[in-house]
């Protein structure tokens, strides 16, 4: 059994009206399901809240590179012959 993480559900067929989902929700997250299984949640712009984004510097990016360079060389190694 799948642990929803809302209380709020709707089904696929709800979907078809969606601004009655989002109505009904109150702005918080929506599990989707179909034939009682969790397929997906919605979530309202309202229940992310406004956050700044930046880009990121070139120092950062070849930070994070550097952190992930063990994880990400065998992939770069098996996409090399492709």
């Amino acid at each position: 059994m799948t642990r929803l993480l809302t209380p709020q559900i709707c089904t696929m067929t709800e979907l078809r009206e969606p601004q009655k989902v989002l109505d009904r929700a109150g702005g918080k997250p929506v599990a989707i399901l179909k034939n009682s299984a969790l397929v997906g949640y919605l979530v309202p712009a309202e229940a992310i809240g406004e956050t700044d984004h930046r880009p990121a510097t070139l120092e950062e990016v070849m930070e994070s590179l550097a952190r992930r360079r063990e994880i990400n060389q065998p992939v770069l190694d098996y996409l090399k012959d492709k």
